[in-house]
């Protein structure tokens, strides 16, 4: 099939540098941000063309995984074969372009170094390390190859680049995936390799949900696992970990399970049986102990194990959620939300990715339909380009409410817990949830009231004691004052302004000596008063001295509310009342004041015992409303965590979001509906409702809304979903014919990767459910086209090769 540049990659994405080698000092840059596995593998080509009437030498970049580089030799071969995807445009004459040299980079994630090998064209290899500080080295050791392969195949193993939600959501622009493993000897020396670096596994990292990497949590255990356990080979993995075992009882945490997925339960009981006894504080083993358990409806037993699992990790994520799944099963709720409240939350650490520079442009090839080939053969936008890119750009249009989902944000362990918390709400519903959530949890309303409580009365007790701070310091400072004579007449306004004064104006003295001195020096100042009358002196009419002293250092006075003390019998008589004590008293209990207060009132007076503030009560509003004790009790109920009322509110909105999409689906099954009706939504509209069910536990409304979605628009995600589900339920009619569907987009952007891929998971399930002959002959029966029944063949073959679960059915 002639492409139409012919400086372009046939069937392989290209990203054209703007000046030559900065795809390489970028990714040289990025080094020291690689956490865990790494990013794919980067290739970069240099091609030369003399006769060029442009540029005569451009450089192109690619990211690759799959290849083998176990050692210089295979990665120069990988170099090589690129030259023959220069394919000219016309057959008779050959390409002028070729390649001149390339230079493969492949990440060490044992050793944090990053493997190149340049090849010259024609020269020779030359192979070296860049360290994270950027300095190149030879490489001297042998067993940094086979790090390097191990790595660049678990890469290969956990991407996830061609799944619907790929990457977080981002996926990797020009990446081209290769079968890691594509025959038994390669699957074999993996293993080899992969067993001798087992004890180094740690070291890669492990799953964001994850705490603390170990022997049975980490990216080369991981790996294992998923690639037996997506193909139905899981007798294989039991092979792999067995050997393992004897060195490390906690490899039967993954031991046992390879077992029970194979239906050999008594093994993996055997093998549990025989690690506890050894390391009996293994988390990993309770929680595989957990699991067993949930298979066999044991849930009590099982929630006491998920305990000890509890207590011996307390402090990662995985312990708590399964004692949230195990409560959830039960039916216990309550203690369920109390479990997931209290589950550990960590920054979700994103996959290791290089930032490259924006590149001059973008080849992505696009395989040319057969009956539109010679119509548009000189149309080159029909060989570069995207699937979507044939979509109407009104399909792609999305509301700004769908596209700002909060759900869509979420990663990590938050991600998880949400999900547990939708489990909770598909069984009990929204209101139920509710209900438990105020039963364990304290809502802000209580909150806030016992809070305002516990302020007022810290506030109450610190002004006591700066009240007993106070009057101590005027009792020393009383005891310190000199007798008073009678001619001296600023001595009373002294022992006034230091005497405690009430709000109401009357005087408590401190004692009975001061009260006889107070009296003495009163009726010494009414007879000068007099006298100075006689004298012709003009006082006010009836203000007596103590009133015109209490005038003039009014300032002295304290006019701060005086909290509530508890006063012994006895004591009132001695002690001035405060004005919270007396407005309490007037806006206290009527069955215990009412009737000395109307008596008060009728003679005019207040319960301060003066008619000055009588008036003032009866004309302005009690500042203060009746207190009525409230009393909090929260030895039951926890504190919410706000990550957890922040999964409530993204709940609440998804709930929202489905309850308007059920209500849109209802009026399109009404009988005399429009057919327009089911086209009010575009077809990425569509496709967002659909991952709105699905995330809700609504897999019927998932798939209806998947479909409408391909009804408007090409949408690989929404093919793969519809698959995944109908290969979940069995039904191989339906999964076969999306098979069909996909594997048509896959064949047109030249990505033919077998396993691992949603496709060879799909495939391998039915046949380990239904049989290899059963799901063969159902494809037989669709009768697909020639080329289509032969790419699906593919994925058969592969089955029968490596002797999936039901090949031989």
């Amino acid at each position: 099939m002639p492409v139409a540049d012919a400086s372009t990659l046939k069937g392989i994405p290209e990203m054209f540098e703007t000046e030559a080698g900065e795809s390489l000092i970028a990714r040289t840059e990025s080094l020291a941000t690689f956490r865990e596995l790494g990013p794919p593998d980067l290739c970069r080509i240099d091609k030369f063309n003399p006769k060029s009437n442009g540029p005569k030498e451009i450089n192109s970049y690619h990211f690759v995984l799959g290849v083998d580089s176990s050692s210089s030799a295979s990665v120069a071969a990988y170099l090589n074969s690129l030259s023959y995807a220069l394919v000219s445009p016309n057959p008779k004459t050959p390409n002028p372009w070729k390649i001149r040299s390339g230079t493969y980079c492949c990440f060490n994630a044992f050793s944090r170094v990053d493997v190149r090998v340049e090849v010259r064209i024609p020269g020779g290899v030359e192979s070296y390390i860049v360290d994270l500080r950027g300095d190149k080295h030879r490489i001297t050791n042998a067993a940094v190859w086979q790090e390097t392969y191990v790595s660049a195949v678990l890469r290969s193993l956990l991407d996830d680049n061609d799944e619907p939600d790929g990457n977080d959501g981002n996926p990797i622009l020009g990446l081209r995936k290769l079968d890691p493993l594509d025959t038994l000897g390669a699957e074999k020396r993996f293993l080899e390799a992969a067993a001798a670096e087992f004890w180094k596994g740690w070291q890669l990292g492990t799953n964001p949900e994850v705490q603390i990497a170990t022997y049975f949590s980490n990216h080369l255990t991981n790996g294992i696992m998923k690639y037996f356990k997506e193909g139905g080979r899981l007798d294989q993995a039991a092979t792999f970990f067995d050997s393992l075992f004897a060195k490390d009882a906690e490899v039967g945490a993954v031991l046992a399970p390879s077992y029970f997925g194979n239906n050999d339960e008594i093994k993996g009981v055997l093998v549990l049986h025989e690690a506890l006894k050894k390391n009996s504080a293994s988390y990993g083993l309770l929680l595989a102990q957990v699991d067993f358990l949930k298979s066999k409806k044991n849930l009590d037993l099982a929630a006491k194990i998920a305990k000890l699992g509890v207590v011996a990790a307390p402090s990662e994520y995985v312990t708590w959620a399964k004692l949230t799944e195990v409560y959830i099963q039960l039916g216990d709720f309550e203690s369920a939300l109390l479990a997931l409240n209290s589950c550990p939350m960590f920054s979700y650490c994103e996959r290791d990715s290089q930032r490259m520079p924006v590149p001059a442009r973008i080849h992505l090839p696009l395989r040319p339909d057969q009956k539109d080939d010679q119509s548009n053969n000189n149309n080159n936008s029909n060989h570069s380009g995207s699937i979507e890119d044939e979509n109407d750009p009104r399909e792609n249009q999305i509301h700004p409410e769908l596209a700002r989902l909060p759900a869509l944000s979420l990663r990590g362990t938050f991600l998880l817990a949400y999900k547990l918390l939708i489990q909770i709400v598909s069984k009990v519903g929204w209101d139920e949830l509710l209900k438990f959530r105020s039963k364990v949890f304290v809502m802000e309303e209580e909150y806030r009231i016992h809070r305002a409580l516990v302020e007022e009365s810290q506030k109450e007790a610190q002004i006591v004691k700066d009240d007993e701070e106070r009057e101590s310091a005027d009792a020393r400072g009383s005891d310190k004052e000199l007798p008073a004579t009678k001619n001296d007449t600023q001595e009373p306004v002294q022992r006034l302004v230091k005497a405690q004064v009430a709000v109401n104006g009357v005087v408590e003295p401190e004692d009975a000596d001061l009260e006889e001195e107070n009296s003495s020096t009163l009726e010494q100042e009414n007879s000068n008063t007099n006298e100075g009358e006689k004298a012709g002196g003009s006082p006010r009419k009836g203000e007596s001295r103590l009133e015109e002293l209490e005038r003039e250092n009014f300032e002295s006075i304290r006019l701060t509310p005086e909290p509530e003390v508890l006063l012994t019998p006895g004591e009132d008589s001695k002690r001035g009342l405060s004005i919270d004590e007396m407005l309490r008293r007037a806006s206290g209990d009527a069955k215990a004041s009412g009737e000395d207060e109307d008596k008060n009132a009728e003679a005019g007076i207040d319960s301060m015992g003066s008619v000055e503030g009588h008036r003032e009560l009866t004309s302005t509003p009690n500042p203060r409303p009746k207190r009525t004790p409230i009393n909090f009790t929260f030895r039951n109920k926890r504190l919410c965590e706000k990550w957890l009322d922040n999964l409530f509110m993204v709940l609440y909105n998804d709930l929202r979001l489905y309850t308007a999409l059920k209500q849109e689906m209802v009026q399109h099954n009404l009988p005399g509906s429009k057919p327009q009706a089911l086209y009010r939504k575009t077809g990425a509209e569509w496709e967002v409702y659909g991952d709105l069910a699905e995330r809700l536990h609504h897999p019927e409304e998932a798939k209806i809304a998947y479909k409408l979605c391909i009804e408007q628009k090409f949408s690989i995600k929404a093919w793969l979903k519809v698959l995944a589900m109908e290969a979940d339920e069995g039904n191989t009619r339906e999964a076969l014919i999306a098979v069909n569907k996909v594997i048509v987009l896959l064949d047109k952007s030249y990505i033919d990767n077998t396993y691992p891929s949603p496709l060879g998971r799909a495939i391998f399930q039915l046949i380990g459910r239904h049989g290899y002959q059963k799901v063969h002959n159902v494809l037989i029966a669709l009768n697909i086209p020639p080329r289509n029944f032969k790419l699906i063949m593919k994925f058969f073959e592969y089955a029968t090769l490596f002797k999936v679960a039901g090949h031989d059915l």
